[in-house]
């Protein structure tokens, strides 16, 4: 009977061995775990993307690939110099936007699309992570670089978002440089327009974004997100739309939330792609609350959101993003995505196509 009791209570401590054996193995990859994400890649490092689409290498000349790489670098690198030198990550955002607003090469600013009545209406917005402010504005004409005026509205106005003729009106007061609107405009970019009227069958009915011209060509928005050296985290982005936009369209860019987001606890975000399926989708958002509420990476959560839940909806388009911890991800569901990056070793990176 003895020899009985001592085999149980030698079972009952071996058990009890190995059950805390395992815990402590759980906690110790728990540990790595964490040690593992919360591991901080870059103090500091810059994001941007100029569009994604259908951007072919078969489709692009020698020199307008060496054209759209030489301004990218030259725009993320304006960037970098701020965060290098200890700036903010908003000014960051807002001045390296101003690079590729003043660009004809990208659509925002000068060189944005047309609309259907051959005028060029302006969006952009702009958003900090420390507090969670935000300024955006929409159907802009003659403000020369709308990103300036988003960030006069986040910092001075009592505002989130301003209109058409009332955010001219402000833009005015705070004294930003207005333009002719015929300042904007591009024989490229109308050339694109006639194009895509030619093709209208039903010039009644027919609006931008169920043409499928528009689905399967290149959006040109520009976009930048920046975490500084203080663990700052912004994001911005300008657009001039779809080509062929009519009714006072609006897409994502403007929209808190859908085509830009920053938050200090998670990531920055700039969105480029199909505007209605964004705003839906509240694809920038989504990807910081995948990363806040699911425990997700950043790389993990623009996969889920760009890979699958742009594409069950129908939409296209791509996503740069950056974490607190310095993490770049530049992803898209088209063939391209003009984009670039600096992390705060120096080192830069220019892509278009999806290798």
């Amino acid at each position: 009977m003895k020899t009985l009791l001592k085999s149980i209570l030698s079972l009952l401590f071996l058990l009890n061995l190995s059950c805390n054996s395992t815990e402590k193995s759980k906690n110790v990859q728990s540990d790595i775990v964490s040690k593992t994400t919360n591991t901080q890649v870059n103090e500091f490092a810059i994001v941007i993307h100029g569009g994604a689409g259908t951007i072919l290498k078969k489709n692009m000349t020698k020199q307008n690939e060496a054209a759209y790489k030489a301004k990218l670098e030259e725009a993320v690198m304006v960037g970098y110099n701020i965060l290098k030198e200890g700036g903010s990550s908003l000014d960051a955002v807002q001045k390296t936007i101003n690079i590729l607003e003043d660009s004809p090469l990208f659509n925002a600013g000068k060189g944005a699309v047309f609309t259907n009545e051959e005028t060029i209406e302006l969006d952009a917005s702009i958003m900090d992570g420390k507090t969670l402010n935000a300024g955006a504005c929409a159907a802009i004409t003659n403000v020369k670089n709308p990103i300036n005026l988003a960030r006069q509205i986040m910092d001075v106005s009592p505002h989130v978002m301003m209109t058409g003729q009332g955010a001219e009106k402000y833009a005015k007061e705070q004294q930003l440089e207005i333009v002719d609107p015929n300042y904007f405009k591009t024989e490229k970019r109308l050339k694109s327009l006639k194009r895509i009227k030619e093709k209208e069958t039903n010039k009644e009915k027919q609006i931008a974004f169920y043409d499928a011209e528009i689905k399967n060509s290149k959006f040109g928005t520009v976009g930048c997100v920046a975490l500084d050296k203080n663990g700052n985290l912004a994001a911005g982005t300008s657009t001039g739309g779809m080509t062929n936009k009519r009714f006072g369209r609006v897409g994502d860019v403007p929209i808190i939330g859908a085509g830009t987001y920053a938050n200090n606890t998670t990531c920055a975000v700039s969105g480029t792609g199909w505007g209605e399926f964004f705003i839906r989708a509240t694809v920038a958002h989504d990807i910081s609350a995948l990363v806040e509420y699911k425990g997700l990476s950043l790389k993990d959560a623009a996969k889920e959101v760009i890979q699958k839940k742009v594409p069950d909806l129908g939409g296209n388009g791509g996503i740069i993003a950056i974490d607190k911890y310095g993490n770049i991800v530049m992803d898209s569901n088209t063939a391209g995505m003009y984009r670039a990056s600096v992390n705060d070793k120096g080192e830069v990176y220019v892509g278009i196509y999806n290798q």
